[in-house]
């Protein structure tokens, strides 16, 4: 096993979408290139790394495409959408970090491991939908599509309102022992958009769910599971902050498990936005003395690495 520092990366929506472009695979490949360049500097860097995205968006509008056209071909069910978007966005992650790394002279390969996560079926979150995905709408659209569709609809943190599905904890990682054979060697892209939910049945078989894991979580899942050293959460801000968007906004840099959960209490995160970056970050942190998570925005993923920036949990 290598001796580098391990760090499982998880990409926040804006590194796989520009919200000033229109949300095209054209337009998602071209912000890909620059995440992917970004993420070939840490590796440059010395860090080995695996590499884990959301799919808000991309799973809503595959599972919209899909209920729209449903008068020409069926529907196809939520986990068979979130298996589709792991696989499209796993391939141009893949695409571009080969060529960000060769051009930075690493050859490194890169792959996608479909992977399931297991969660359970009695957990909460199944009775309480807070998982944002898909498009952004007006409060006058939303309350459309709640009477049309019988869609749950949500603010999201100032930035309009959006449907919300069930977001169950993740619990296992089927594929695990596949992502730790490949780390050394590989750098690999995996839980695509939190992973494809499923839970075991009665007779102990895996089957799908309609829901979506948070892709934070699923991280920190992750990298407890490859004994990870580093759970590096890229997001749009540079740092965790209290009173966030207000005139008392404070960034919190070096903080503690239990200073962040006291913030957390004090309702300082906003649900389905900040909140389950802090959960996993403050969950890492306290699964092995030494181990650190770190909350940062992509463009400044090295300078964070090395303690320059971003709120440390430790």
């Amino acid at each position: 096993m290598s001796n580098k520092t391990r760090a499982v990366v998880a990409l926040g929506g804006n590194a796989l979408e520009d919200k000033s472009l229109p949300p095209t695979a054209e337009s998602q490949l071209k912000v890909t290139e620059r995440t992917a360049r970004r993420l070939a500097a840490l590796s440059a860097a010395g860090y080995e790394l695996a590499l884990v995205h959301g799919n808000g968006p991309q799973v809503g509008r595959i599972l919209l495409a899909s209920e729209t056209a449903a008068d020409v071909t069926p529907p196809m069910p939520f986990d068979v959408c979130s298996a589709m978007s792991q696989g499209y966005i796993g391939y141009q992650l893949q695409q571009q970090m080969r060529q960000a790394l060769e051009d930075a002279g690493r050859q490194i390969p890169v792959v996608t491991v479909l992977t399931q996560v297991e969660v359970d079926g009695d957990d909460p979150a199944f009775r309480r939908p807070t998982k944002p995905i898909g498009p952004f709408y007006t409060e006058l659209q939303a309350a459309q599509l709640s009477r049309e569709r019988g869609w749950t609809m949500k603010e999201d943190a100032g930035r309009g309102w959006r449907r919300v599905v069930a977001s169950p904890r993740p619990q296992r990682i089927v594929e695990l022992e596949t992502i730790r054979r490949l780390w050394d060697s590989t750098i690999t892209v995996a839980c695509g958009g939190g992973g494809i939910p499923v839970m075991r049945t009665r007779e102990g078989e895996l089957e799908g769910v309609s829901a979506v894991i948070d892709k934070d979580l699923a991280a920190e899942c992750l990298a407890e599971g490859t004994d990870a050293d580093v759970l590096l959460i890229l997001t749009e801000v540079e740092n965790v902050c209290l009173h966030y968007g207000t005139p008392e906004q404070q960034a919190l840099h070096a903080v503690t498990p239990d200073e962040l959960d006291g913030y957390a209490a004090q309702g300082h995160f906003a649900e389905g936005s900040m909140l389950p970056k802090v959960q996993a970050a403050v969950r890492f942190a306290r699964s092995r003395p030494g181990r650190r998570a770190i909350i940062t925005s992509l463009d400044r993923a090295v300078e964070a690495m090395a303690g320059q920036t971003g709120t440390v949990v430790q």
